[in-house]
């Protein structure tokens, strides 16, 4: 079932409608999902906003989860209903909701509230209809089956496409930049625990909204979920390298062990603190650090 769309991938009922960049940020790779009597389009990207929508007749739009990239070109399916996972919908709401997810100090919400509603086209969805693990959208034939993937949101999600033997991963995109837990509404322990279950999904086609795009063959799959996890265990041994000598969370933060120094966004400074909170919080729980005095760690 080809459609319209440059560089589309035709996996039978699931069409990966690759993003502009190969859907590197702020783009990404939508996908459009077709049975005999429905058909869904899962993460409307800014791609598809630049595009006018889909070259199809979409039902519903589901949200892997309620990121700015993830929702680009959700208004140009205003009158289509919208679905995201129980955990996130919230989100959908008002600008205010949304900024709830990232938690930024108040200087640098000012500024990413304006790249939302700018850059990524964010209008309120008070409608937005919720989900809950297990849920299965049936579109005539084929099933859009619902995994809750929390870590990087709380509602973050797969879902996986038995007919295709695809799975949807979201943002658990495979990237040598590793795993993103740097927002309040994130969580290391959950995204540990969701990377060892997509050990298990069943599936041939693997299909990332950011950079990698769609990996075929299960082995290949398995062996980049691998170095994408290890890039967690590598933050961690580096922090604890560092922690030789007693540091604070300031001296943590400008170090950075998320980003390269190069980098600089805005959000940069918040995304390394949350991080660097849950692995102290953890290391500290481990017996691994200590505190000698308030707010410096040592090991």
């Amino acid at each position: 079932m080809s459609v319209d769309w440059p560089n589309a991938l035709d996996l039978g009922a699931v069409t990966v409608l690759t993003g502009s960049h190969d859907g590197a940020y702020p783009h990404g790779n939508s996908v459009l999902v077709r049975g005999r009597t429905r058909s869904l389009l899962i993460d409307p990207s800014l791609s598809v906003f630049e595009a006018g929508g889909v070259p199809a007749a979409v039902q519903d739009v589901l949200l892997t989860h309620v990121h700015e990239d993830h929702v680009a070109g959700l208004s140009r399916f205003p009158d289509i209903p919208v679905h995201a996972h129980q955990a996130d919908a919230l989100g959908l709401h008002s600008i205010d909701e949304m900024m709830k997810i990232y938690g930024l100090p108040e200087d640098g919400e000012r500024a990413f509230r304006r790249v939302v509603e700018e850059t990524f086209h964010f209008r309120p969805r008070p409608d937005a209809r919720s989900f809950a693990d297990g849920a299965c959208f049936e579109l005539g034939g084929v099933c859009v089956e619902v995994r809750h993937a929390p870590g990087h949101t709380r509602g973050h999600c797969v879902f996986v496409v038995p007919e295709a033997s695809t799975v949807v991963l979201g943002d658990i995109d495979l990237s040598g930049f590793g795993p993103y837990y740097g927002d309040a509404w994130s969580d290391l322990g959950d995204f540990e625990a969701t990377l060892q279950h997509c050990r298990e999904l069943p599936g041939e086609h693997f299909v990332t909204f950011h950079h990698k795009g769609t990996i075929s063959g299960r082995e290949d799959f398995l062996e980049r979920l691998e170095a994408f996890a290890a890039v967690i265990g590598r933050r961690e041994a580096a922090l604890l390298d560092f922690l030789q000598e007693a540091r604070s969370l300031e001296e943590i933060v400008a170090h950075r062990f998320v980003y390269r120094p190069h980098v600089t966004n805005p959000v940069v400074p918040h995304v390394e603190r949350r991080s660097a909170e849950q692995h102290l919080a953890r290391l500290h729980s481990q017996g691994r650090i200590q505190e000698v005095e308030p707010g410096r760690w040592l090991v």
